[in-house]
Parts: C-alpha cells; structure tokens; sequence
C-alpha cells in the first residue's frame, strides 16, 4: 500500500503542508480519492448445507482503507450472469436460503469511502448438497487460498479449511499458462491437519507445489475440493513465476579499482553496474538499494579477490556477481539479493560460514557458486559434536531459490535456520547442487513450515545427506536427489517431523538403506517410487550407520503414512526392517504387511554402470553414476506422479533419480 509522504510543520501557530506541491487545490482541500482497492483473491466457496453456501477470501488492501465487499452470485454449471446478491464489510459470506443439489458461482468487489470499487475477482464455484444433506462435522468448509512468493520455477498452493473431521477431503490441481491449452495435472496437494511442534503452530489446510514451470510466466490454476461429506468446490486463480534476475538494459557500466571503490560505491545509483577490475580489495558493508527492473551490479572477473567479509544487511536489488570472496558473504534482512558466479572461501575469523543471512530475508537467489569450508573429511569431523565449522549456505525467510551450487567442506552444506532463528521458512527451492564432505548435514531443510523443494541435487560423501528436524506439517519435498555414502543417514526425519514427501531418490550407503532413529514420531510420510540400497554397517565417530536393513523406521505413525513402489536391497542378501509396530523379514511379508505393496528387490546390479558399495565411507571414492539400467527390477516399477515424472519412456515410471537411458542433470556451476 502506497501513501503519500507529507511534511507537516507548525508555522506561528498554523499546520501546513511544507511538502504538498501542486497536488493540494488552492482553496487548501485534498486531491479526491480516485484509486481503487486491489482486486480481491479468488474467494473459496464451499457446501455448509442443502441451503447454505459460505464464501471466504483475502481482504483486498486500498491507499486509503476498503469499507466492503459487494457479493454476486450466478446460478448453473459454468454461469457468468453474475447479480448482487449480498455486501458485507469483511470477509466471510453466508449465502442461506438456496435449493438443494444446485450449483452456483460468486464474485466479490472491494469498494472504499470515496465510492470506488475494484474489479471482479476470479469466480468461484460451489454445489449445495442434496437435499437433507449436511455432512456436520465431517463436511469440508473452505477457506482462502494463497500462493505465496513464487520462484522462478514452482508456485505454492495453499487453501484453507476447517471441518473434514473424517479426513477425506482432496485437491486436486490443474494449471496451464494463462491462455493457452489444455490443462496439464498437477499432484493433488497435501491434507495437512492442524498441529504444533518445537514451538510453532499451522492451522488446518490442503498444502503443496506446482513443479518445473517457466520463469516469467503467468500460469492459470484451477483447484477442486472434493469431500462426499459436502464442501465441493472449485477455485480458480492466476499466479506468476518470477524472471530470472539481469540486470537492466543498457545499464551504465563504472570501471572501478581498489584505489576508487569507495567514492564509486558511495555514488552507486539503481541500474549501475560497477565492473571491479583485477586486483585485491578489502571486505566492506554495502548501503545502497536498486529498485526493481534497476538492480545495482557488482561484477567482477579474473583478478577480482575480496579479502573479507562483504556485509549486505537491510537492502534491496542489489546483484553480486563473478566475486572471489576469501571471506564470507552475509546478506542479513535484504531483499532480492543475487549471488552468481561466485568462489567463496570461508575463514575461521567469520565463524567457517560462506553465504548467510542470519535475519529474516525474502526471494535471494544464489546460483553457480563455489563455495569451499574448512572441515575436513575426518573420522573426528562427523556429527553434530564434531570438529567441523561452518555454514556453506543458510538462509531463512520465503522465496529463496538456491541452485547450481558446489558446496564442500562445511558443517552442513546447505541449510535452513532452526529453532527461534527460523523464520517464514517456505517457499524455498534448493535444486541442482553439488554437496560432499560435509560432515554433519548435506542439505539441512530443517524448521520448514511448508513447500521448501529439494529437488535433484547430488550428495555425494557427507555424514547426513537430507535432514528434516523436523518438517513443520508439511509438505517438506525430496525429489530425485541422487546420494551416495551418507554415512549416517540418508534422511534425518527427526524432533516429530510431520509432511515430509520422498519421491524418486536414489540412495546407495553403508548400514541401513533408510533408516531413521528418531525416538519420536515420524507422521504424514509420504513415499514413492524411491532406490534404497544399504548393506554391512559400522560405528563411525560414536554414530552407527545400522546393520543392512532396507527399511528401519520404527517410530513411523503408519496410520498417517504411506509408503509403496521402493526398490530395496542390501548387500547382506537379506530384506529385512520394521516400519512402525510391523517388522518382515521379506519382500512377500513386506508386501503383505504394510504399505509396500509393490516394493521390489534390487542390488547393486540394478546400475548401468559398476557402483561400488561404501565399506569404507572414510574414502573419498569417485562419485559414481547411479543411472539404472532399462533391464533391471527397478524400471518401470514406479507408480505415475502427475508433473513428477510425466513423459516416462516405459510402460511406468523407473523407480530412483534417473528414467533409463536419460541424461543426468547438471549439478553445481553450469
């Protein structure tokens, strides 16, 4: 919301106006109000009753202040002739009084004191119930539905809802970009129930991504709730992907020294590129902000080495680029910031950490750098006691992508805040990595309140690969993330961890091949389609890595998890393990007794190519290539994942990172 910037001043006795300029009349009247409120979110719409609609959506915002909404209703599948129907002065509507079994749409305006009013929100649709009908407790009342800070390559769908006592309420997602067709399928979000953990709370919602978009681009999703206990409805909204950030066009290039700096930062001006000539140049706190479309670059090339720490605290715009920085890089509560094409070596005099912030900070995107630490890979480093230093990369707040990154020798590679440091945690990509000898957590996604995406990255010799300690309700994504000798564990599902989501990764590791020792409840996993080998464990560094089990997760709450479609193996011969109350001893008995029912047995055999089992997760071997081959158990054993893994060459989709036949992905710097 914009207000305009007045000075007042008291001038014998008499308030003025020091910096009204032409916009106040002569006579000393203000400019009328001729802007309108902001266009109300598409609403949610949802069956109370035969009789009863309730309509609900996000308050619009105004430069001076919304005073009601106007209601309209049309009636009939798919109808436009919308006509008021109702106003009220805030959110929700009661719409009573209708037929039963009849379907309806809605649109609401935003008005203000001077009588202006937005346009239209997109419709909303909804069904009363048959007649006599009123699923009570158990009927979905929806609410509003969100989606915040997209990124470049995926959207957040939130929708509220209270009722659906019986938990059979779905949604289901279609999108496609805005005027185009047809409607591709998204996966249907996650019914994420109401809870609290470790100090925060989440309210009751269906929650989860739409995945591999275009960057820039405008895309139309439809959303429909489906409850047969009453609360159908159908939503249908516009959201954008951000673009991928430049700098603008034809911006003005300054040469810069480390003799001339200073001046020349100080001068900086939105749109400025300052090209840093070759030559060393002190650490230093950056103070100046570009604007959107206008960001300030600060571009350097071979020759460039900062010695120290750049301090980027509080501001906006602003592009860091082609920097060697022997230091650390900390961008404390900024805004837009981008990290490209950087080589950050981290030092003991700022605490072994590379890319920080520390603060609450909102759409960073940091991209192809190298980022080197001072642990190394040592019996003695492993674990959260042990002799390592540093955070590769840490952020916290919404929005931040973090892609294409080698990240070495840290305490975790790449990681979240945790506890009371963390802050709006969600919405956050973390995609195409390229992390190893880290000695606590590779990438550490812990205290994410919801849709945090890690996503194709390659862990290759760290103590623990993925850590979710815990997923704050979820949904906490692991997709097609390739990990070999995690030598701990490959998923750390620990403090209560709820929503966490495993779908086509591959793991190859010494002990267990999924195992989680969390002696708290792991509830609402959700796996799919995933490779999991282990074999003959060992104790390193006081922590075991387990015995050869393929699955051992034996505080999993089996009645809000599903598990199915995994490939497991272990070089002991044996297939045995515990999810929950329920142990087996083999593939017929996991099958029959749990949730696996199409689990299938692979070995080491099931690779293109040879991959050597970690007996030795000290040495730091070659990373292997962990693409299958097209003739082994674990292809086209998967189930179909709608924007997962469509275009699957086979008859189904290959179970673990990689289709069959496919080229990897790029990890780190492209």
């Amino acid at each position: 919301m914009h207000r305009p910037s007045f000075r007042w001043a008291v001038v014998l006795g008499l308030l003025t106006c020091a910096a009204c300029g032409d916009d106040t009349p002569d006579d000393g009247s203000f400019p009328p109000d001729t802007q309108a409120p902001s266009v109300p979110d598409a609403p949610g719409a949802s069956a109370v009753s035969d009789s009863q609609l309730s309509l609900t959506w996000t308050s619009s915002t105004d430069n001076v202040g919304v005073t009601g909404y106007r209601i309209e209703r049309c009636q009939g599948t798919g109808c436009m002739d919308f006509a008021l129907v109702g106003t009220v002065t805030a959110p929700p509507f009661a719409d009573t009084g209708l037929p039963a079994s009849t379907a309806f749409g809605y649109r609401v305006l935003a008005s203000d004191a001077a009588g202006n009013t937005s346009a239209a929100s997109a419709p909303a649709r909804a069904t009363t119930l048959a007649s006599g009908g009123g699923g009570g407790a158990n009927a979905t009342v929806a609410g509003a539905a969100s989606l915040p800070f997209p990124t470049l390559n995926h959207l957040t769908v939130e929708w509220a809802f209270s009722g659906d006592a019986n938990a059979n309420g779905v949604v289901t997602v279609r999108y496609r970009p805005s005027g185009t067709l047809p409607w591709r399928e998204a996966m249907p979000l996650r019914r994420v129930p109401a809870g609290d953990n470790e100090g925060f709370s989440w309210t009751s919602r269906h929650s989860g991504s739409v995945f591999d978009l275009q960057p820039g681009t405008t895309y139309e999703l439809e959303l429909t709730l489906t409850d047969p206990d009453g609360g159908t409805a159908t939503r249908t909204t516009t959201a954008t992907t951000r673009p991928l950030p430049a700098p603008m066009p034809d911006a003005p290039i300054k040469a810069v020294t480390p003799a001339t700096f200073a001046s020349v930062a100080a001068g900086a001006q939105p749109g400025d590129i300052l090209l840093l000539g070759a030559g060393t140049y002190a650490g230093f706190d950056w103070s100046r902000s570009g604007t959107e479309g206008k960001p300030i670059v600060l571009r350097g090339g071979s020759g460039v080495v900062i010695n120290g720490a750049i301090n980027l605290f509080t501001q906006a715009w602003v592009h860091l680029e082609g920097l060697t920085v022997n230091g650390r890089i900390r961008f404390n509560g900024s805004r837009h910031v981008v990290i490209q094409r950087c080589t950050v070596n981290a030092s003991s005099a700022f605490g072994g950490d590379g890319i920080v912030t520390y603060t609450r900070a909102e759409n960073a995107y940091i991209a192809d750098n190298v980022v080197t630490g001072l642990t190394q890979w040592a019996e003695a480093s492993l674990g959260a006691s042990g002799n390592n230093l540093g955070e590769g990369i840490a952020v916290t707040g919404p929005g931040h992508v973090i892609l294409h990154n080698r990240v070495t020798g840290f305490r975790d590679g790449i990681s979240l805040l945790e506890d009371d440091e963390a802050v709006d945690q969600y919405s956050i990509d973390i995609l195409n990595n390229d992390l190893s000898g880290n000695a606590d957590d590779g990438i550490e996604a812990d205290f994410c309140f919801h849709n945090c995406r890690i996503v194709r990255n390659r862990l290759t010799h760290n103590f623990i690969a993925l850590s979710s300690q815990p997923g704050l309700g979820g949904p906490t994504y692991f997709i097609r993330n390739a990990i070999y000798n995690a030598v701990h564990v490959a998923f750390k599902l620990y403090r209560g961890s709820t929503g966490d989501v495993l779908l086509h990764n591959t793991v190859v590791k010494n002990g267990d091949a999924f195992g989680i020792y969390a002696g708290r409840p792991v509830a609402g996993l959700y796996a799919r389609n995933n490779l999991f080998l282990g074999g003959t464990g060992g104790t390193f560094n006081g922590y075991s890595s387990g015995t050869g089990r393929v699955l051992h997760l034996p505080d999993l709450v089996a009645a809000s998890s599903s598990l199915d479609h995994d490939g497991l193996g272990s070089t002991t011969g044996t297939l045995t393990g515990r999810l929950g109350d329920t142990a087996f001893s083999s593939l017929q008995a996991l099958r029959t007794s749990t949730t696996e029912q199409h689990a299938v047995q692979v070995d080491l055999t099931v690779f293109s190519t040879p991959v050597a089992y970690p007996a030795a997760p000290l040495t730091l071997s070659p990373t292997p290539d962990l693409r299958i081959r097209a003739d082994s158990a674990a292809a086209n054993a998967g189930q179909p994942l709608a924007n997962i893994n469509d275009g699957f060459a086979g008859l189904a989709p290959d179970l673990g990172a990689f289709e069959a036949g496919a080229e990897p992905p790029i990890y780190g710097p492209r």
